[in-house]
């Protein structure tokens, strides 16, 4: 996140005269105190300053560390989620496995009829099967893990909340739902996908320190 300058300059202002008011900031840039109000209270909200009644504003040592924080892991899942790759529980494990390396994936979202979810295959799952079963004869829906085994996030879930989903349980992936259909698969969303959003998110601060 890159302020502006004119709010650079009233972080620097307030980290030499601190406590400092307001009406001191705005002579000391030469602009009215209701130019400055916005400015103020952004700093104020994202916690680089911190205002006292009757005494000022004080830097408050943060700087955009809390805010880089803030912004990033308060992301929405539905910002950076990715389309599902869904197969039907009558697919056979072969093919499953084809659509597995072909499009690079960690799972598939098993579904029955109206596209609903009934399960999940990882590539665990698909490892098991193809070593005791006929895989060219057998439907993807005897090795899934099913429902309602499945761990699922919402589309409004802020990503930091989906990551400690993904850790705590132990898996690559999560369907995003359907507010109103659980079993109505709108999204997915990955360990990786939120890790290369973070690194993404790092660098661009970084170019606009």
């Amino acid at each position: 996140m890159k302020l502006s300058e004119r709010q650079e300059k009233i972080i620097k202002i307030v980290k030499e005269y601190q406590p400092v008011s307001g009406e001191k900031v705005s002579d000391l840039l030469d602009v009215s105190r209701a130019t400055l109000r916005s400015d103020l209270s952004f700093l104020t909200l994202v916690g680089i300053l911190q205002a006292t009644p009757k005494i000022g504003y004080t830097y408050s040592g943060s700087d955009l560390e809390k805010f880089f924080f803030f912004k990033t892991f308060n992301t929405k899942v539905n910002e950076i989620m990715m389309p599902p790759l869904m197969v039907n529980q009558d697919t056979s494990i072969r093919d499953a496995i084809t659509t597995l390396f072909m499009y690079d994936v960690g799972s598939l979202y098993v579904t029955g009829e109206e596209k609903l979810l009934l399960g999940v295959l990882s590539r665990k799952d698909l490892l098991r099967a193809s070593l005791n079963t006929n895989i060219d004869q057998t439907p993807v829906a005897v090795c899934m893990t099913r429902v309602p085994h499945i761990k699922v996030c919402k589309k409004d879930m802020d990503i930091l909340e989906a990551a400690s989903i993904l850790q705590d349980f132990e898996v690559d992936s999560l369907p995003v739902v359907d507010d109103e259909n659980e079993r109505k698969v709108i999204g997915k969303i990955t360990k990786t996908r939120i890790l290369n959003f973070i690194i993404q998110q790092a660098r661009k601060a970084e170019l606009n320190e």
